[in-house]
């Protein structure tokens, strides 16, 4: 079996899309996946499955519109791909509250850094299906807008090194 971690977009932030994670453990556990277990209230599981990604996406996904009655995205990675994107952070040197990557499905558009607006200070750099995203002053005062941020969700490197933890320990 396959150690996934799947991340729920636009999960209890800001008093939107609310879902208790219980809710979520259940949907994993209708849809087979064994050995799930939830990191914070902000949509993110972690289960080991012997489908491919694009299944336990669709599963997700149709669970989560059921529950919701409206689409919700899901961004699925393996524990492999979690490294990986840990191990490229290129702003491995900035604390992980202060850089967040923006988990895509495909790859980013290449405009994706030109396209970015209200830029004052942040630095963007493209990963392979991830933007990276370095706010040096924080990201609650920030006004940037990244127009590819519609098609993904974002998790900053705090989370993502535990979701890597908690996924290393499924593989």
């Amino acid at each position: 079996m396959t150690a996934y971690v799947a991340l729920v977009r636009a999960v209890n932030v800001g008093g939107t899309g609310k879902l208790p994670m219980s809710e979520l453990l259940a949907m994993c556990e209708a849809a087979g996946f064994t050995n799930a277990k939830t990191y914070i209230a902000s949509g993110n599981v972690v289960f080991q499955s012997d489908l491919s990604e694009h299944p336990i996406k669709l599963a997700l996904e149709n669970a989560l519109a059921a529950y919701a009655g409206k689409p919700v995205g899901v961004c699925v990675r393996t524990y492999e791909e979690m490294k990986q994107v840990l191990a490229a952070n290129p702003f491995a040197h900035a604390p992980g509250n202060r850089v967040n990557t923006l988990f895509l499905d495909e790859a980013p558009p290449q405009d994706a850094v030109t396209d970015a607006r209200h830029l004052k200070g942040e630095e963007i750099i493209l990963g392979m299906r991830e933007i990276y995203v370095h706010y040096p002053d924080g990201m609650g005062g920030s006004k940037l807008v990244i127009p590819a941020a519609n098609k993904g969700t974002m998790r900053n490197m705090n989370t993502v090194a535990k979701l890597t933890e908690m996924s290393a320990a499924l593989s």
